[in-house]
């Protein structure tokens, strides 16, 4: 016996996971699942993905997620970057939520993982801490 991917992560079965939420909204937009399937063709790996593999995704979603080569093939499919079909995955798949901090330099990213994870009060603290001292700065005319 399989479970899908959503029952797999914990949500209730009536729940629909993020990859899957990405290819019905392409579907609700206008886009049928064999135009998709056209479309569903990975040009690195030559994968293409059958209009069926499409609908078990958002119908009846495996218990492993697709591969590097299927993600871009879906990507492809429903006309959004490869990325978004990433996060997609790893949100239905491993309960992972992607953030980006781009434009930023290294020195805020590890400031930024340095405080993911602590507590609402900590966070706040740091917060106050980095507004005063911006306060301060602004006063003093820097």
């Amino acid at each position: 016996m399989t479970a899908s991917a959503t029952a797999a992560a914990g949500s209730a079965a009536s729940e629909i996971g993020a990859l899957s939420r990405l290819i019905q909204d392409a579907n609700d937009g206008g886009l049928s699942y064999g135009e998709m399937a056209a479309k569903a063709v990975d040009e690195i790996s030559g994968t293409r993905l059958p209009k069926q593999a499409l609908q078990k995704l958002v119908r009846t979603p495996p218990v492993n997620p697709p591969s590097v080569a299927q993600m871009r093939a879906i990507a492809n499919a429903i006309d959004r970057p490869l990325r978004h079909v990433q996060e997609a995955a790893a949100a239905q798949w491993l309960e992972y939520e992607a953030t980006e901090l781009a434009g930023y330099d290294e020195e805020v990213r590890i400031i930024v993982g340095h405080l993911a994870g602590k507590s609402k009060a900590d966070l706040l603290r740091w917060r106050m801490m980095i507004e005063a001292d911006e306060r301060a700065r602004r006063e003093s005319g820097e």
